[in-house]
C-alpha cells in the first residue's frame, strides 16, 4: 500500500496507481525465487518448498489490493 500512497503524492492518476500497487507491490518475483531455490537446493529442499508457498500467498494478496484500490478509487479524484 505504500506504493499506492506514493502514487498519490507524485500525482499519478488512478489508472497508473492501481497496476503499480496490485501487480508490482503484490508480486515479489516469486517465480524467480522458485527457479533459484530449485536450482541451488534441489526440488526436495525446504527452500524450494518455502518459495512455492510464497507464490500461493501472492494471488490472494494481489486480489485484496485490487479490491482495496477499487474501493478507494475516489481517493485519486
Amino acid at each position: 500500500m505504500v506504493t499506492y500512497f506514493i502514487s498519490k503524492i507524485i500525482h499519478l492518476g488512478y489508472e497508473d496507481a492501481v497496476p503499480t500497487t496490485a501487480i508490482i507491490a503484490g508480486s515479489n518475483h516469486f517465480e524467480v525465487a522458485i527457479a533459484v531455490a530449485t536450482t541451488l537446493f534441489g526440488v526436495n529442499s525446504g527452500a524450494a518448498l518455502a518459495t512455492v508457498v510464497g507464490v500461493l500467498t501472492e494471488v490472494p494478496i494481489m486480489l485484496f489490493l485490487v479490491w482495496l484500490c477499487k474501493k478507494t478509487q475516489g481517493f485519486f479524484r
